[in-house]
């Protein structure tokens, strides 16, 4: 009986066996990688998968995409696992503190998670505090070292000690601790401090060591409309887009009725918008002002004659919603919105002179003669 009973055990793992999902985060942590985790987490708890298992080898990104996915990390009911496939630092180490495992390849390493304003520079202590208790409250809910995630944050933290294995220990004494430096630890240093869990060369090794030798590994990657929405909504891409909507837009003001500059600077807001909304980018009061001020400058293109309270209210209204799309939603120092309205001012002033230089071409050629020439 008891044989019969293990044959059918045995053929049921085999026709249903567990399921694991792999999950790349590779390269600049971004506000398009979000979308994907999100789902990648959602297919993985549907399918009922034993484990999602984050590969990542990263040098950070953006503090808000951060903590997007470890929002999502800590809320999904499937097993969280971080491979450490070389490093996870700054927001790659956030990302990590929030699985429920971390297993790192040998020659790891994890740490230096200061948050940096746009020039490289250190972000202000509004910012640093935010990071920091991002890391302490996220490495706590999974038994780690707030202290440790403090240090990796921020080098000025006076630190006395901690408890690791009902020890005392100095903070100074950590290996790859020293005074004015962020912590950034090792594979055996992670070990010894219990931020990692263990460590393996390669998945294989890893799904043995998990118990889930026999699982199929099932590779998420991102879909061509989640791949459509990180490419537009790189920082070059997304400015380049905005410069040609308002420089179409502009355009069209100066010439009469509807045309194709009006056409193609719509449709470049249009991609701009959209992918910044659904990477959560742009919130939709954002784009309440930028549409209400693009139906002010229609209404001035299309019905009312000439260029007028209208269309100057229609600037206005985009220009703020386009400056508060540029800000991000943690929380931000006076530099940081400096820098913002810096370039934002850059930004327009360089459509402007685009404006000026495309129109003293375009005003030469043919195609503008036969564009703007009466019907007879």
């Amino acid at each position: 009986m008891r044989r019969n009973l293990l044959t059918i055990l045995f053929c049921f793992s085999i026709i249903y066996p567990d399921i694991v999902y792999r999950v790349p985060i590779n390269g600049v942590i971004d506000l398009g990688l979000p979308p994907f985790i999100e789902r990648a987490l959602e297919e993985a708890e549907a399918n009922n998968a034993k484990a999602v298992i984050f590969d990542i080898n990263t040098f950070g990104g953006r503090v808000d995409a951060a903590t997007q996915i470890k929002d999502a990390i800590l809320g999904s009911k499937v097993p969280t696992i971080a491979f450490i496939n070389r490093r996870a630092i700054s927001a790659g180490a956030l990302i990590s503190l929030s699985c429920e495992k971390i297993i790192m390849t040998g020659g790891g390493l994890i740490g230096a998670a200061t948050a940096v304003d746009m020039s490289g520079k250190k972000g202000s202590e509004k910012v640093i505090s935010f990071m920091r208790e991002e890391m302490a409250s996220t490495a706590e809910k999974r038994g780690r070292s707030k202290e440790i995630a403090r240090g990796m944050v921020d080098e000025e933290l006076n630190f006395t000690h901690l408890i690791i294995d009902g020890d005392s220990v100095k903070v100074t004494d950590i290996e790859g601790r020293k005074e004015g430096k962020l912590i950034s630890l090792t594979t055996d240093q992670a070990l010894k401090y219990h931020i990692a869990d263990g460590t393996a060369e390669t998945m294989d090794a890893l799904l043995d060591s998990l118990g889930y030798s026999n699982a199929v590994v099932t590779e998420s990657s991102e879909n061509w409309s989640e791949a459509v929405v990180r490419f537009l909504t790189n920082p070059v891409v997304a400015s380049l887009l905005t410069t040609f909507g308002f420089l179409g837009i502009l355009f069209e003001l100066q010439s009469p009725g509807w045309g194709i500059p009006g056409f193609v600077g719509l449709t470049c807001l249009i991609l701009s918008l959209s992918a910044s909304y659904i990477a959560e980018l742009a919130t939709m009061s954002d784009l309440m002002f930028i549409f209400a001020g693009l139906a002010l400058l229609l209404l001035e293109i299309l019905v009312i004659p000439g260029f007028g309270v209208a269309g100057v209210g229609g600037i206005g209204l985009m220009l703020y919603g386009l400056y508060l799309l540029l800000l991000p939603e943690v929380p931000v120092g006076e530099e940081i919105m400096n820098q913002t309205m810096d370039g934002f001012l850059i930004g327009i002033i360089g459509a402007i002179i685009g404006l000026y230089l495309l129109g003293k071409i375009m005003i030469k050629t043919k195609f503008w003669e036969q564009l703007t020439a009466p019907d007879v």
